[in-house]
């Protein structure tokens, strides 16, 4: 299984990481592209997102998600995630999973983002006009990678 794991501290595009899964040849290809919301859950703007890291553990960390969707039996995984300040609008995470058939791409998107919700070695903060806080994952997100577990 090809591993392609990128931490990015600048803008990146999802179409153009896209466009390199695609050269793996492979029959399906399931793709997720998250984004910047303008607004935290309570709906109060915000500024950005600011997501610290340690470079070399997050790094190894996103490296070791990656590896673990061979389970799906998929042919080439890609992971860019955004690291530092993230304006509104702005792509925050891309992972992709190509395989002979599109349930193991699907599955391994799936699986993929679960985990990096949950498990990714990321501190996040959201800072607005009404000050900063930080976010933890949530109950929801633990009980979507907890079925993965069996």
């Amino acid at each position: 299984m090809r591993i392609d794991v990128r931490l990015a501290d600048t803008v990146f595009q999802p179409e153009v990481e896209l466009a390199a899964v695609k050269a793996a040849g492979a029959g399906a290809i399931a793709s997720f592209a998250g984004l910047c919301r303008p607004v935290s859950k309570e709906g109060k703007p915000i500024d950005h997102l600011f997501l610290d890291h340690h470079p070399r553990l997050t790094g190894q960390g996103l490296h070791d998600i990656a590896a673990s969707a061979e389970r799906f039996g998929i042919e080439a995984v890609r992971i860019v995630h955004r690291c530092g300040a993230i304006a509104p609008g702005e792509a925050i995470v891309f992972v992709a999973a190509a395989a002979a058939h599109r349930r193991a791409a699907f599955d391994a998107v799936d699986y993929l983002m679960d985990r990096l919700k949950t498990d990714a070695l990321f501190w996040k903060r959201e800072d607005g006009v009404d000050g900063s806080r930080w976010i933890e994952p949530t109950e929801a997100d633990r009980a979507d990678r907890a079925r993965w577990e069996s």
